[in-house]
């Protein structure tokens, strides 16, 4: 007699395991199946083809009726179960349908979570996992209006394309930082989000959906800051859940999913467990792959073998026409690892392969994907790739001969070939100049051809060029580069910003064609400050790529303590912000109170848990934080000039309060520092200091580029000006020329020296308009930055906890 095997399920891995299972054993079983669904099995992966309008649902059927009645399968369509008994060794159906088993194989798959907001269950809130999902989103393209998927995860990117393709207006929103981040690394996702972007797809990521909105039916969504984004359907795409509740209620071990061994077997020697309801070794898995792994094993085990499921390494492609995308593997950073990285940023390609002891152990690529397979493979044979570490991110094609000579392709270029596209200049053009004029630097080359002069992604080639007609006597190293991540140094960095437009991290690092996948301590920071230089209004500053002292808004101290100074604008305070101090020393037992040289007082010693209550505290009295630890304004010091003082011939105290309350809150390449004298008497230091001002019968002399650290320098006179307005308005505009053109953590007297005193002399002193023009941008940048961050923090608006750099590893430092 047959054994009878029951199958709850008939998706895509209980369809592979009865091929395998009637291609080594036909007629083994009489096999039942019950499916839920009123079909046959189809293929779930081609349910975003069938919603795009690419296929249809009669391409994507992978097993029709024919094939059951071919091979004696009785299949109950339509047919959910509701009941197994174990003990009488029964499924039974909604429909009343019950059949008796000798194996039963429970494949009830997964169910999309919906998040439980208000609004949830209006008509016009929608799933995405089956056939039927489909049905109901193509009949809402067909009304027209705007779909707001929830969740940027590989099916609800999916899904986004699928309904823009149809015709309808897309907003995709994502509570992460980046999309696709369980499959994705930050480079691999801006490109991928810029993609979409291009095909019309709104993604804002960084949002949290408070409700759905609309009476008795969706109308749009509210976010968790306030904003209304109106819509005419809602697609929940925020992840699933195994359907292991059929199998808990018969008392069969669940956890999240339905508890097997390797085998696939339950705690239930009769019962097995296959799809993504099952949980092996704690995982459950969402993607075909492993499902086909296990499928095999089962069927094996049904026919009396031994094979054992011993979990799988997955790899993901997104199925968007156009988009070509692969990511398998682990490819989290660690110490024990290493990668290596190529980007190509004109063709829009990013590799990027993690290795772990000559091995590979997670693999990106963006663009071009041809050698994803080729790569899976190794890491799931773990490959040693020692003797092809120099090719392989070039891929399969280029290994078993030397090292590719990068400049072997460049030497093969005829003489006509354009090198630089933005403009027009040849290889001939480029070889002809170095040789006539004697040309040995990069920046020579750009002033007299204009090569890589725009947009600079031909700098490599143009570089190449240089060693091949200069040899030896070229040195690459006369262009200093921000870090190992990249060859462009920060000048190059910064203008490449602007001409290009680049207003994130992962973009520049893509567009400039970083070297690393996620940057460095040196690099992250840099690109941080640019980018918040360059586009105040719309770059997000990034929390993680800051120092521990600029993400705790104090300064650590050698002990693990925490050092806080308030605010206190010129240098004056009075009796109640005293005793608002004094009560804070006192209720938080801080142990050391200091007055710093800039004219404010340092409370030392403070644990970090303590930090948000001693700031409350503060706060209360008036005081903001006095950014004792930012690359920004520290302080302006006053003396008491013509209020107080005899010799006094300006209100210095006046204007130094005037400038700190006027420039707070600015981020610099590097401290700044200020200082307001009333009289050439120069109580306050101003001439050692970053800038300076002192005080005389006709004016207000400026000074700038003072040093009192580990370099002496006295300042330079930037000029003289009549009023206390024509000095905010030139100072300002010298910060903001300071603040464009400096490099990283590069003090101001540094900056001079390199730019040239008679230069910035000229551009503030003798030209109205240049100087108009950064004071002008300097306001609209304090528009956006003058926020004080102990408040922020105080009143949960920041809500960025107290932790080390995740991405770069930053050393726990203030310089």
């Amino acid at each position: 007699m047959k054994q009878k095997l029951v199958i709850i399920g008939n998706g895509m891995a209980p369809g592979r395991m009865l091929e395998e299972l009637f291609e080594q054993a036909p007629g083994l079983y009489d096999v039942v199946i019950f499916n839920a669904e009123p079909r046959v099995n189809y293929d779930r992966i081609m349910l975003s083809p069938v919603l795009s309008g690419e296929k249809l649902y009669e391409d994507i059927v992978i097993h029709g009726d024919d094939w059951y009645a071919r091979h004696g399968v009785t299949l109950h369509k339509g047919a959910k179960v509701t009941g197994i008994d174990r003990a009488a060794k029964t499924v039974t159906s909604a429909n009343g349908v019950t059949e008796s088993y000798d194996k039963l194989v429970i494949a009830t798959g997964s169910l999309p979570f919906i998040i439980p907001v208000p609004g949830h269950t209006l008509p016009g809130v929608l799933a995405y996992r089956d056939l039927d999902d489909v049905e109901k989103m193509l009949d809402a393209t067909r009304r027209g209006g705007r779909a707001i998927v929830i969740g940027a995860g590989l099916l609800g990117l999916e899904a986004a394309y699928g309904l823009k393709r149809q015709g309808m207006d897309v907003t995709v929103i994502h509570i992460m930082p980046t999309i696709m981040e369980r499959q994705l690394d930050p480079p691999a996702a801006y490109l991928l989000e810029k993609a979409l972007n291009d095909r019309g797809i709104e993604i804002i990521t960084k949002a949290n959906t408070k409700r759905i909105v609309g009476e008795d039916k969706v109308e749009g969504i509210e976010l968790e800051d306030g904003r209304v984004i109106e819509g005419t359907i809602v697609v929940m795409a925020v992840g699933i859940r195994p359907a292991a509740q059929l199998a808990k209620d018969a008392g069969v071990v669940t956890n999240r999913g339905i508890v097997v061994d390797d085998g696939m077997m339950t705690s239930d020697g009769s019962i097995y467990a296959l799809g993504e309801c099952a949980e092996h070794r704690g995982v459950c898995y969402g993607l075909v792959a492993p499902l086909y792994e296990s499928a095999k094993t089962l069927a094996d085990r049904l026919i009396g073998g031994a094979s054992e499921y011993r979990g799988s390494v997955v790899n993901t492609k997104l199925k968007v026409t156009g988009i070509n995308l692969f990511s398998a593997g682990d490819f989290a950073e660690g110490e024990d690892r290493e990668e290596i990285v190529l980007r190509d940023a004109t063709a829009g390609v990013y590799k990027r392969l993690v290795l772990k002891d000559n091995r590979i152990v997670g693999a990106v690529l963006y663009g071009e994907t041809a050698d994803g397979a080729w790569f899976f493979d190794m890491i799931k044979r773990g490959t040693d790739i020692s003797e092809m570490r120099d090719t392989l991110i070039f891929g399969q094609a280029y290994q078993g001969g030397s090292p590719l000579d990068p400049t072997a392709a460049v030497a093969a270029l005829p003489d006509d070939a354009e090198i630089c596209g933005c403009n027009g200049v040849c290889k001939s053009k480029i070889v002809g100049t170095i040789t006539a004029k004697g040309l040995t630097s990069l920046d020579d080359v750009r002033a007299h051809t204009k090569a890589s002069a725009s947009c600079g992604s031909c700098t490599g080639l143009v570089e190449q060029l240089m060693v091949l007609t200069l040899g030896n006597s070229y040195n690459p190293a006369a262009v200093q580069p921000m870090c190992t991540c990249t060859e462009l140094g920060h000048d190059d960095v910064r203008r490449l910003i602007v001409a290009k437009g680049l207003k994130t991290i992962p973009a520049v690092m893509q567009e400039l064609e970083w070297k690393t996948s996620c940057g460095c301590a040196k690099c992250r920071p840099a690109l941080n400050y640019y980018l918040v230089c360059d586009w105040p209004d719309e770059y997000a500053d990034d929390y993680q790529s800051r120092f521990i002292n600029e993400r705790v808004h104090a300064n650590i101290q050698k002990d693990g303590t925490y050092s806080v100074v308030p605010r206190m604008w010129g240098g004056v305070t009075n009796a109640g912000e005293l005793r608002a101090i004094a009560d804070v020393v006192d209720k938080f037992e801080i142990p050391m109170v200091k007055v710093t040289g800039g004219q404010r007082i340092d409370l030392l010693g403070i644990h970090k848990e303590d930090l948000p209550a001693v700031w409350a505290d503060l706060g209360k009295a008036g005081f903001v934080s006095g950014q004792a630890y930012a690359k920004g304004l520290r302080t302006v010091k006053t003396c008491v000039g013509t209020d107080w003082c005899r010799f006094g011939t300006q209100d210095s105290t006046g204007l130094g309060i005037r400038l700190e309350k006027f420039m707070w809150g600015s981020w610099t390449p590097a401290k700044l520092k200020l200082a307001v004298s009333g009289c050439p008497r120069n109580c306050a230091e101003a001439t050692c200091k970053d800038i300076g001002v002192i005080c005389v019968d006709s004016g207000y002399e400026i000074h700038f580029a003072g040093a009192a650290g580990l370099d002496i320098k006295g300042t330079e006179v930037l000029g003289l000006v009549a009023t206390e307005d024509d000095a905010l308005e030139h100072i300002v505009a010298l910060a903001q020329m300071y603040r464009e053109q400096g490099r990283y953590l590069e003090r101001i007297y540094k900056w001079a020296k390199r730019v040239g005193l008679d230069e910035i002399r000229r551009q503030i002193m003798g030209d109205a308009e240049k100087r108009k023009g950064y004071f002008d941008r300097f306001v609209f940048s304090q528009t956006f930055a003058q926020v004080d961050p102990w408040s922020e923090r105080v009143s949960g608006k920041d809500k960025h906890e107290f932790k080390p750099m995740a991405v770069v590893g930053m050393a726990e430092a203030a310089e």
